[in-house]
């Protein structure tokens, strides 16, 4: 399942929207070279530069591809405060026709240098329709990017390390059902078998659970299933699957005021950002005694892996770390009852709390230090790294329109 997001309202402009929701910056990126159409947006620096990934995407206009990258940004600043990182949220969309046709150098570097200039406040990574190679191409004018190939001292692709995040957020779950973290003999329905969700299919398959999966794209769902032993549901009847836990792998907003009335799930949790529709789902999924494991929580995996990357990238302590995400939902849950809140409120409630107490009024910039520094200026992401032997990575020479 796709969902578009909302177009921002004609009547409101975009400036507003930012202060009420805290965005600090918003950039407009053109080049009539290489029809290159983005927007970068820096929700908080905080905790720190604002990490978030590039998303090429098809978008109906350009008002769509706002209100996606205000909201994704704002989520990033949740989920990086949530995990306990020294990052703020920002995140860049660009807009193209085909998300899955490779872009072309040029494209690449001229969005590699809107990042630049923004001096490090925004940290590029991978998203919906990037590629490492797509980031090796962006290191080529900026030092500003993460995930990039393990040659030029990245962590590579950051999706296994996500769906390891997404199997640990499920155990805490499980224990908050029925006291037990023991994913053997669970059902598990998968929506979306793309980077993500085949990886977490397969580690839920290993660990003993039924799953059940789905993919707009049906031949996909098959390739997945028949290489991992699960079964299939056409993507459309997959939110209706009964299970203990539905793990939403695709693009949000999935669950809806009409969706929600389908579910016969025991609980939510995955990979998916943005999962809710707007805030009251997450009220109507308390009601209806369905367990929401909030996804900024849940998906944190691979922003945590990036993070890795800035004191020398180790895949060991980054699955360490990883695994932590286990202890952070326990604790969302135990919020919400001492609150009296449902688990997403309860998860922002904690986010915002470490915003406020480790960096209110803060905003960082260009050459300030930064946690992992000692006190030293941000220079460079990947310390031990000589960008002068880095070696050279060329995308295909194809247009991205």
């Amino acid at each position: 399942m796709v969902a578009v997001p909302d177009a921002t309202d004609a009547g409101e402009a975009i400036t507003d929207r930012m202060a009420s929701h805290g965005h600090e910056q918003v950039v407009f990126v053109a080049d009539a070279a290489s029809d290159l159409r983005a927007v970068i947006a820096i929700h908080s620096t905080a905790l720190g530069p604002a990490l978030g990934g590039i998303r090429f995407w098809r978008y109906p206009s350009e008002a769509h591809a706002v209100a996606d990258v205000l909201r994704l940004s704002e989520a990033m600043t949740l989920k990086a405060a949530a995990a306990g990182l020294h990052q703020g949220g920002g995140k860049a969309v660009v807009l193209v026709d085909d998300p899955d046709l490779p872009r072309s150098v040029e494209l690449l570097h001229a969005l590699g240098r809107a990042v630049h200039e923004l001096g490090g406040r925004y940290l590029a990574a991978e998203d919906v329709g990037a590629t490492t190679r797509d980031m090796d191409v962006i290191d080529e004018v900026t030092p500003w990017v993460t995930g990039v190939s393990p040659e030029r001292g990245g962590s590579g692709d950051p999706s296994p390390v996500t769906a390891v995040g997404v199997v640990s957020a499920m155990r805490a779950t499980l224990r908050e059902l029925d006291g037990s973290p023991d994913l053997d003999g669970r059902v598990v329905a998968v929506q979306g078998t793309g980077h993500v969700g085949s990886r977490l299919a397969a580690l839920l398959t290993d660990a003993g659970a039924r799953v059940v999966v789905a993919d707009l794209n049906h031949e996909r769902a098959c390739k997945v299933a028949n290489t991992v032993g699960t079964a299939v549901v056409d993507h459309q009847a997959i939110l209706e699957e009964e299970c203990d836990v539905l793990a939403p792998c695709a693009l949000g907003p999935v669950f809806t005021d009409e969706t929600v009335r389908s579910l016969r799930c025991r609980a939510i949790c995955g990979a998916a950002n943005n999962q809710l529709a707007d805030d009251t789902i997450d009220d109507i999924l308390h009601s209806k005694r369905i367990l929401y494991a909030p996804d900024f929580v849940a998906n944190a995996g691979g922003i945590i892996n990036i993070a890795e990357e800035f004191e020398g990238y180790s895949r060991e302590r980054a699955l360490a770390r990883v695994e932590t995400i286990e202890v952070v939902m326990t604790r969302v849950f135990e919020l919400a009852r001492e609150r009296g809140l449902p688990p997403g409120r309860a998860a922002v409630a904690l986010a915002r709390d470490r915003i406020e107490r480790e960096g209110a009024g803060r905003r960082w910039q260009p050459g300030d230090p930064t946690a992992w520094t000692a006190g030293a200026p941000l220079r460079t992401l990947r310390p031990g790294v000589d960008r002068a032997d880095l070696p050279e990575t060329r995308a295909p020479e194809v247009s991205a329109q």
